[in-house]
């Protein structure tokens, strides 16, 4: 029988293990996208659905995660969580076609979307309300290893062994998962206290979020700007249409209320504008590497190194930063940095010296790490106790809908300017520079970020005499 301390230590390497899993496969597959497009006689350009399948699926269901675990347990929803990740695994290494693959990185996305919020649920209830953070501290750990290891790893497997090993690699990591949640994860009866699902939001949101995604891939042929305003129409009237229906609904899937604190919709905003142009990079970069400056796709990966390890060192310079000059200040500024970054890509050729390509990449990193870091934060840190789960519910669906949005982008991007100018190279500069470009527009966002506590706004804004 273990006492509760060793129980607690299972629990957070069982949720560590499972964020690592999550984590590396964000990153793991991009330098392998070349490797995988020649064995499946497809242009590396056509490969971005692999990236958008699996970061659009974990938009779609992360609302949904908290409601499962309330209604199955934890336990049991996490364990279902890792199975389906392991799954969806073998089956993306066992893909034969471009659409197989796709659908394999669905099913794969369908237990990741889980992995993290379930985790941290766990986590949440099983630790004291003093040992939160630091327990939170030890499981992003893992998350911060995956981006580090993820490129420089799949480009080995790609160049060395296989493919196929980019997600056969998930099996005996998921299999110690399975093992350790079976063996050590505490049995929970949670199912009777759920409340009911808000199955109609969720829908309407998810439409949103689809159509979005697929305005922004849609064919090139000539029906392209039509297609592609239909879809946005479609997804801004999804959107638009939520908010008569949440006012009406006595529990809707995301209160209005999250809106209240202005911080919250500025940082959503300036996130989901930010996070297109930097999440378009770690995709564009290994095929422009690959493909345009000849490197291996291990030297591709090896490549990401300084832009991963910079990120780590520079995330104990935000506090002080923060502090100093505010977010308003830190935001604006460092905003400029990383848009400055993305678009000096554009300048990198064959004849670059390796001492400059590594010098931008560690700034892009520690910059992009920093920027993360500092929106995450003044998004979420004015919501009350109450809608504290909602909102950061509803920003990790924005995070994934960025993702995907700046990978379709990003290549859509490329195949458009690389057709108009008869010039692969010419395409991904171009691209580089447009999604820079997106990146230094949400400045003009954290422009109005209000640097007052929620309190302090609180009574400036009661009427006279409310505090008498």
């Amino acid at each position: 029988m273990m006492n509760k301390e060793s129980s607690q230590t299972a629990l957070l390497w069982i949720v560590a293990t499972g964020f690592f899993m999550q984590a590396l496969d964000t990153t793991i597959v991009n330098t392998a996208l070349p490797s995988i497009a020649q064995s499946l006689a497809e242009s590396p350009l056509a490969m971005q659905p692999i990236v958008v399948g699996y970061t659009l699926t974990m938009a779609l269901l992360t609302p949904a995660s908290g409601w499962l675990a309330d209604r199955f347990g934890t336990r049991r929803v996490y364990f279902a969580a890792i199975l389906i990740f392991v799954l969806g695994s073998v089956c993306c290494s066992s893909a034969h076609t471009l659409n197989q693959l796709v659908i394999a990185r669905v099913l794969q996305g369908v237990g990741g979307s889980m992995l993290l919020p379930i985790g941290r649920l766990a986590v949440l209830r099983s630790v004291s309300s003093e040992q939160y953070v630091s327990a939170l501290a030890f499981v992003s750990i893992a998350g911060q290893v995956g981006p580090i290891v993820g490129p420089t790893l799949g480009g080995w497997f790609a160049e060395s062994i296989s493919w196929h090993w980019i997600f056969l690699i998930n099996v005996p990591i998921g299999a110690f998962g399975l093992w350790a949640v079976h063996r050590y994860l505490p049995r929970d009866t949670s199912g009777s206290e759920a409340p009911p699902f808000d199955i109609f939001g969720c829908a309407l949101l998810s439409l949103a979020m689809i159509a979005f995604s697929l305005a922004t891939d849609a064919p090139v042929h000539e029906h392209r700007a039509a297609w592609s305003a239909g879809l946005f129409a479609l997804g801004l009237a999804a959107a638009l249409a939520y908010i008569p229906y949440a006012q009406r609904r006595n529990n809707p899937l995301f209160r209005l209320a999250l809106f209240r604190e202005p911080n919250f919709s500025v940082g959503l905003i300036g996130n989901l504008v930010c996070r297109i142009g930097s999440s378009a990079v770690p995709f564009l970069l290994p095929l422009l590497m690959q493909l345009q400056l000849g490197f291996t796709p291990l030297h591709s990966g090896l490549m990401m190194l300084p832009a991963a390890l910079a990120g780590t060192v520079a995330k104990r310079w935000i506090a002080p930063l923060i502090k100093r000059y505010g977010y308003d200040t830190f935001l604006l500024v460092n905003t400029l940095v990383v848009g400055g970054a993305i678009v000096a890509f554009a300048l990198i050729s064959k004849g670059t010296p390796l001492a400059v390509e590594i010098a931008v990449l560690a700034v892009f990193g520690a910059a992009n790490s920093m920027q993360f870091a500092a929106m995450n934060s003044v998004t979420l840190k004015g919501l009350s106790h109450a809608d504290a789960g909602s909102g950061n519910s509803l920003f990790s669906m924005v995070q994934m809908l960025a993702m995907g949005l700046g990978v379709s982008i990003g290549g859509g991007l490329v195949k458009v300017f690389s057709a108009q100018w008869s010039s692969s190279a010419m395409g991904f500069r171009l691209s580089f520079v447009c999604v820079g470009v997106i990146t230094l527009l949400s400045a003009l966002v954290f422009r109005r970020i209000d640097n007052e506590p929620a309190p302090v706004r609180a009574v400036r804004r009661a009427p006279q005499g409310a505090g008498r």
